[in-house]
């Protein structure tokens, strides 16, 4: 199958998920700290993409399970949804106007367990990685039909990987790009872009 092949709802995903992942966080800034100093970069990277990978599919699958069972969900959900994209983009665009640069700083670890835990501590004890995974891709993803909606897990999942493993391996020449406020404008207007973009096609009912 080539790539022009595969369902609109797995690009949908794909877009979705880059719109969330690549704004300023915490994670990323670890994953790209630790790819820099080139200490257990894969491993972390790795984790934070099967984290993200889990927590889309609990969500769609229990999303979608309880949207396709009624009509007042799903246009709460829908209304949430596009509600929460439209805020996240103004904070993408907030951001975007403040002077803001990367810091890449922190520890060395004892071993590869320690910065496993430390990964794990950032991605779950994270109460934004729920909303975008579980909550704002689960409902996303659920107002499709079954296959629809797994197909849209897959490009979201999907890029997760891409984005951990490219931040990861591509670390030494991103850090001191971002390390400009500039840099972190332009990436914060992008996603302003395209999550307002996305709510509008959430309110027009045109994601499908």
């Amino acid at each position: 199958m080539s790539l022009l092949a595969l369902p609109a709802p797995f690009f949908t995903g794909v877009a979705t998920s880059a719109g969330l992942i690549i704004a300023i966080g915490a994670q990323n800034a670890f994953v790209l700290s630790q790819g820099v100093r080139r200490e257990y970069h894969w491993p972390i990277a790795g984790v934070c993409s099967l984290l993200d990978a889990l927590l889309i599919m609990l969500g769609i699958a229990g999303m979608g399970m309880m949207i396709s069972q009624s009509a007042l969900l799903l246009t709460v959900i829908t209304w949430a949804g596009a509600g929460f994209l439209i805020w996240y983009g103004a904070n993408a665009l907030k951001s975007a106007l403040r002077s803001e640069t990367l810091e890449v700083t922190g520890n060395r670890f004892t071993g590869l367990g320690s910065a496993l835990l430390t990964t794990l501590a950032l991605s779950l004890l994270n109460p934004h990685v729920y909303l975008d995974t579980v909550v704002l891709l689960g409902s996303i993803g659920g107002r499709y039909p079954e296959a629809g909606r797994y197909w849209f897990g897959a490009g979201a999942a999907l890029f997760s990987f891409i984005w951990f493993f490219t931040l990861s391996l591509g670390a030494r020449w991103l850090a001191p790009l971002f390390q400009k406020p500039l840099a972190w404008r332009i990436l914060d207007v992008l996603v302003c872009i395209m999550m307002w973009t996305l709510a509008g096609l959430l309110l027009t009912d045109k994601l499908v």
